[in-house]
């Protein structure tokens, strides 16, 4: 079974999101249920100074409904320590139904909110190896389809995208079979050139995490075949929760070798850093004791980091694994842990 493997987990992900949920983002976004001035009246849609986050936070998120839940059932301080994500802007990742309504609602409503959607693309053929968040698009022309229905919703609003997570590391560890490299490579080039199209986007490849490998070597070959020319740089620690220093390390051992890109952090569930104990498994599906880690933001202190990003979604789960539910669900038990434990480890 694949999850021996101990560098690194599937990506847990919001892995369907319906037409219905892009429509009630639109909904919101006519209703003027936020401003731009980052207030509300849950705390759930404040929007964080543009100079240091200027993604946008998303008022009707599960975070924000669960605050609002336990504020309405009198458990207060559950409430704050909710809002320990609600407040910050994490990704939004476009599935499989109506992409081109969701990304049309999410780049939208960043837009009246003056601020950047962060967006996930997440459906390459043969997605994770048939684990957790396995899937992705029938083949080669369907994902085109439904790539090119993306980017008609993005259109000319703003937006940092994070392209196809785990797509290149599986290709490098051959759990993606030989025959099918090709193809992703060419689908890979073709969605980083058609993103970088648009505008007003930024694009960056995923290049894995440093508890894969201590020597990023072996991704080189594939990033540039996969378009890491013509990409903003490559994104690191997805879904994982290797530190910050670790990941800056390794970025800065990748970064020359590819053009001298720079790179931005997944560190949505970092702030305790890796699990080391349990069985393989435990150390990337829903592993406990971790904590949410450092809010996103562009104001990182070394220019090849372009920004600290939650790209996970906390409180969201890896899969069926610890008593979670299945991959992208919301877990209100788990996100409490996170905002629990970042409150020690502050």
């Amino acid at each position: 079974m694949y999850g021996s493997y101990t560098g690194r987990g599937p990506v847990a992900v919001r892995a369907r999101l319906t037409a219905g949920a892009a429509a009630a983002g639109a909904l919101l976004l006519l209703s003027g249920c936020f401003s731009s001035s980052g207030t509300d009246d849950e705390g759930g849609g404040a929007q964080q100074p543009k100079s240091r986050a200027p993604y946008w936070v998303n008022p009707d998120g599960n975070a924000a409904k669960q605050a609002a839940a336990y504020r309405k059932d009198g458990r207060e301080a559950d409430a704050k320590l909710i809002e320990k994500i609600s407040r910050q802007p994490a990704a939004e990742w476009i599935g499989v139904e109506d992409p081109e309504g969701q990304a049309r609602g999410f780049t939208e409503a960043a837009a009246k909110a003056d601020r950047d959607a962060l967006l996930v693309l997440y459906n390459i053929p043969h997605r994770d190896c048939g684990q957790y968040s396995k899937g992705g698009a029938a083949d080669g022309n369907a994902y085109r389809d439904w790539l090119g229905k993306a980017i008609k919703g993005i259109g000319d609003r703003r937006a940092t995208v994070v392209l196809e997570p785990d797509a290149l590391l599986h290709v490098v560890d051959t759990c993606t079979p030989p025959q099918l490299h090709e193809e992703r490579f060419a689908l890979l080039k073709e969605a980083v050139g058609k993103l970088q199209s648009l505008p007003n986007v930024k694009v960056y490849l995923d290049a894995g995490n440093p508890g894969w490998k201590d020597d990023p070597g072996q991704l080189v070959e594939p990033l540039k075949r996969a378009g890491i020319d013509e990409a903003d740089g490559f994104a690191l620690n997805t879904s994982n929760f290797q530190t910050v220093e670790a990941n800056v390390a390794y970025g800065k051992k990748l970064s020359p070798m590819v053009g001298n890109k720079p790179f931005v952090i997944d560190t949505s569930r970092n702030g305790n850093g890796p699990y080391t104990k349990g069985d393989p498994q435990e150390r990337w599906c829903n592993p406990p004791g971790r904590a949410l880690g450092e809010p996103p933001t562009t104001e990182t202190g070394d220019e090849l980091v372009d920004a600290y990003l939650w790209i996970k979604r906390p409180g969201e789960s890896d899969g069926d694994c610890k008593g979670g539910p299945a991959a992208g669900q919301w877990w209100p038990k788990y996100a409490l842990e996170l905002a629990r434990n970042a409150d020690r480890s502050s």
